[in-house]
């Protein structure tokens, strides 16, 4: 536990960049000019009650995956019962816990957590999670830089059921290593987003996920034009940028790559 603990502070304490929704919130609520947020949070957050620094800081200490992988590494199939956590919330507020915010200057602000925002960051870990000893084993045959991506996938309580599972199980066994960091959080995305029961309902689905992704490609690609010359002068003339939403057609052309190697892996 003693190593778990450490672990955590760590990484709360790592620098974090502050996501542009900080910045709008304490705006829109406190009426904090850009440039002052690096200000307030350091002379003010301090005077706000709990539930306000809550609120301020829930984008920076909501956990991605990326940050789950880091203690689904440390704990492999291990897992750390909710009972737990009260007495590590405790003893890493007591520290007491600095976090270092980087704002658009790249600047580290520093600001003591308190234990609400600890609390919120421990709840949302899935330190609770388990892995099948199967899964594992299968985990621990892929490259070493993508294992803590799949243990933290695997560890997720979308799996908890065993008809589920073998979904998971099938497409890390049949799986190139070449689309693993790409295609399991895609996965999960997915089978947190429609919960299919099974692999034969992901199977039934796929065709009308694939057209839906085809239709919106299409219309991203091909934009309503501008009823007159004014018009497209205001919107920035060849540069418009309805034009082409070059990013969002790429994002949607990767999940559509992925449906199609996830029906060949789960046909197999």
């Amino acid at each position: 536990m003693f190593a778990l603990l450490e672990l955590l502070a760590a990484e709360l304490e790592k620098p974090r960049p502050l996501p542009p929704q900080v910045a709008k919130h304490l705006s829109g609520t406190y009426g904090v000019s850009l440039d002052g947020v690096g200000e307030f949070l350091a002379g003010k957050l301090p005077e706000l009650e709990d539930y306000e620094v809550d609120l301020i800081l829930s984008p920076v200490f909501t956990p991605s995956l990326q940050d789950q992988a880091v203690f689904a590494e440390h704990l492999g199939r291990e897992s750390v019962p909710e009972e737990k956590w009260p007495s590590l919330v405790a003893s890493l507020a007591a520290r007491p816990i600095r976090a270092h915010l980087l704002g658009e200057d790249r600047e580290a602000v520093e600001v003591p957590l308190r234990e609400v925002v600890i609390e919120r960051y421990v709840r949302r870990l899935r330190l609770q999670g388990t892995i099948s000893e199967e899964v594992f084993r299968l985990i621990t045959a892929t490259p070493a830089a993508v294992r803590p991506l799949l243990k933290a996938v695997a560890r997720r309580a979308v799996w908890t059921r065993a008809s589920r599972t073998e979904i998971l199980r099938q497409f890390l066994a049949r799986s190139s290593a070449e689309h693993l960091a790409e295609d399991a959080p895609a996965l999960l995305n997915l089978v947190e987003t429609y919960e299919p029961a099974d692999v034969a309902e992901v199977l039934a689905r796929l065709p009308h996920w694939r057209d839906v992704l085809r239709h919106e490609i299409g219309m991203a690609s091909g934009p309503k034009p501008f009823f007159n010359e004014r018009v497209e002068e205001l919107h920035g003339g060849g540069r418009d940028q309805r034009r082409t939403e070059d990013t969002r057609i790429a994002a949607k052309q990767r999940e559509t790559g992925f449906l199609d190697r996830l029906e060949s892996l789960l046909k197999t």
